[in-house]
């Protein structure tokens, strides 16, 4: 139970991470209110996991899903780079996670 919270407060981070982009320094209401409610779910879901999780692996794997999602969906959706050594990066990123994960089991 805890991995699926970890995972759910991970994608919450990309969600609060890529609506900064949408709140306009906070000046947008609708975008600054869903990405304020996304900050809070994050951290509360991740405060969960971390009852039963050890607090190194936890937040490593928080950010790591929160870096590694925000880094695609800005490729994605804001047409930032997607050159080989960034993707090299991202995908050094998602291996250091699975290695985290299957440390802990």
């Amino acid at each position: 139970m805890a991995w699926t919270l970890l995972g759910l407060a991970g994608l919450f981070e990309i969600g609060w991470a890529i609506g900064l982009k949408y709140t306009d320094g906070f000046t947008r209401p609708l975008p600054s209110i869903l990405t304020a409610a996304s900050m809070v779910i994050s951290v509360v879901l991740l405060g969960l996991a971390l009852k039963t999780l050890p607090v190194g692996t936890g937040y490593a794997v928080w950010t790591g899903i929160g870096t590694v999602g925000t880094a695609l969906l800005g490729i994605y959706l804001f047409s930032e780079p997607a050159t080989a050594m960034r993707l090299v990066c991202i995908g050094l990123i998602v291996s250091g996670i699975l290695g985290l994960k299957l440390a802990s089991s």
